[in-house]
This record gives C-alpha cells, structure tokens and sequence, in this order.
C-alpha cells in the first residue's frame, strides 16, 4: 500500500527524479518523458469517465486507469527482467488480452467503417477521442525510451492496444448519439 504524507520532497529540485530502483536521471529523461505522456493520458481518460458518468465504458476505463499506474510503475523501473514479483509491476500479457477482448466486444457491435471519422460527437466520444490521440503520444515516447534502453515490450504493446479501444470506445459512444461524424476530403477548399 502507498502512503504519501508529504507532498513535496525537494529531491527533484535539482531536475532530476527517482526510479524504483533508487537511481536518479534528469526530469527530460526518455523514460520520464514516457512516464509523464502515460500520466496526462490517463488525467484524459479521467475526463472522459467524467463526460461519460456511472455507466458503460466506464468501469473499463477505470481498470485502465489503474493499469496504466502499473505501466508507469513498469515504466519507472529500469532494467531488463520484465517478469513481474512482489515489488515489481510489470505490464503483462493478460492485461492486453483484457484490452484485446474489449475491442472486439465493443467493434462487434459497431457498422463497419466506410469513411475515416473526425474525433468529436458527444462530449463522451470527444473526450475519449482526445484520449486516444494522448495514448498514442505516450506510445511514441514510450518506443523512443524503448529505443536507447530497454523497456518492457508489453508495456509498448498495451499503449498499442489501448489506443485501437479508446477508438471502438468512441465510435460506441457516438452511435447512441447519431452515429460517427465523417471526414468528408476537400469537402471546405
């Protein structure tokens, strides 16, 4: 269990932070530039809970939003064994299965597409869309970081994942308020 009784620690006024492992690199750091995207994605995915209020999806998103603790928490801890233990959260194969189930779930039930959408509607789907394009910037970070130092691959592949729901996630939304907004090309030159 976390339990925080000081906010401010003045360790990181020098610009750098910790990792789990007790190590410290600078707050512009690959690995805390994922960390951070990770974070503002799932403050987005908070948002749009808000805008979608008790019912489906979002008890679903709320199980993201722990998951992506435990990807930040994978993200914070270097080194290059990616099995999870007592005092380790890795992302596993499971939680992207989760994800993976979901999507088929909710795409099953949706027309298939027959033009790209523009990200809006209901305030619910907007909200959902705006986290889908956050989910994809921490995906880039998170295989920039996964570039220079070895990140779990699980990790970068429920961002993945996680993108491609938040996108059925919307377009649901959107059918119980009048359907998918279409992009519609050149339609304002």
């Amino acid at each position: 269990m976390v339990k925080l009784n000081k906010i401010y620690t003045r360790t990181g006024d020098d610009g750098t932070t910790g990792l789990v492992d007790g190590s410290r690199v600078a707050k512009h750091d690959a690995r805390l530039a994922a960390m951070g995207d990770v974070d503002e994605a799932n403050s987005a995915i908070g948002v749009a809970i808000a805008a979608i209020g008790t019912g489906h999806p979002a008890p679903l998103l709320t199980t993201v939003q722990n998951d992506l603790f435990d990807l930040g928490a994978d993200l914070a801890t270097p080194g290059e064994n990616f099995e999870p233990d007592e005092m380790t959260l890795r992302i596993v194969p499971a939680q992207v299965a989760r994800l993976e189930a979901a999507i088929d779930s909710a795409n099953g039930a949706l027309p298939p597409l027959t033009s790209f959408i523009l990200p809006g509607g209901s305030a619910a789907s907007a909200a959902i869309h705006l986290a889908r394009a956050i989910v994809r910037r921490a995906e880039r970070s998170a295989t920039a970081a996964a570039s220079i130092m070895p990140v779990n691959p699980q990790a970068v592949i429920y961002l993945n994942r996680l993108s491609d729901l938040l996108f059925v996630l919307a377009r649901e939304m959107n059918q119980s308020a009048g359907g998918d907004v279409l992009w519609t090309p050149g339609a304002h030159r």
